[in-house]
């Protein structure tokens, strides 16, 4: 399990560079009684605040920046947490990678849990980005585990672009109010049902992390296939 203190982290997101010095700057400006645990509980709280907001769009779409502004304090709380440790050299590598992912999970459930709760989105299609984000984290670990790497990003994509991307659509179907009531029936055998406008950029975000998904998979299928080779019966 040590591997985790010395896994590379694989981080090619666009915004990475950016991100990175933005983070140290903050995190060395912090108070002192600002703690890495506070700022992991932070991340789920802002996970809450976007939960809530998502789930009282049923009532005022206005609510939608409430759920953007939980974003932030999310990426705030969730980024800050390990570069705080590491601008103080207090890391703590095995505590802080066993509560860090453990909360992830959490807040992730609160986030897509909360999507399919508004009213733009069906719930299930909030379950589908779930688990296909799950199997990504998943994924994540595996790789810690075995290939001493810990992959934060896939390709050009990571949590902070996918954050921004959705800030960028909560924005959008606030100023088209079409999108508010947009609703599209469909009849495919015997799945028949309504498609609401946030169902639709599901779709493409679910399409979107199984590729990536399935990239990294068969790729790392093919490493461990050769670096671990099939042991045939000597004749």
């Amino acid at each position: 399990m040590n591997k985790k203190e010395n896994s590379e982290r694989i981080q090619t997101s666009i915004l990475n560079p950016l991100e990175k010095k933005a983070l140290i700057w903050m995190a060395e400006r912090l108070p002192s009684w600002v703690t890495s645990d506070m700022l992991t509980y932070f991340s789920l709280f802002g996970a809450l605040v976007i939960a809530a907001g998502y789930l009282l769009t049923n009532y005022d779409p206005a609510w939608l920046w409430l759920a953007s502004f939980g974003f932030v304090l999310h990426w705030v709380g969730d980024s800050l947490d390990g570069t705080i440790a590491r601008v103080r050299k207090q890391s703590r590598p095995l505590y802080g990678f066993y509560i860090d992912h453990n909360m992830d999970c959490i807040t992730e459930a609160f986030i897509f849990g909360g999507m399919g709760l508004s009213a733009y989105m069906h719930f299930w299609v909030g379950l589908m980005i779930f688990c296909v984000y799950l199997a990504m984290e998943v994924y994540v670990m595996i790789c810690a585990h075995l290939k001493n790497e810990f992959k934060l990003t896939y390709g050009l994509l990571g949590p902070t672009e996918f954050r921004l991307l959705v800030v960028v659509l909560n924005t959008v179907w606030y100023f088209v109010e079409p999108l508010h009531t947009f609703s599209y029936h469909v009849e495919l055998g015997p799945l028949k049902g309504d498609v609401l406008s946030l169902d639709i950029a599901g779709f493409v975000v679910f399409a979107i992390l199984v590729v990536l998904y399935l990239q990294s998979f068969v790729k790392d299928l093919r490493y461990f296939a050769k670096l671990d080779p099939l042991k045939r019966k000597s004749e």
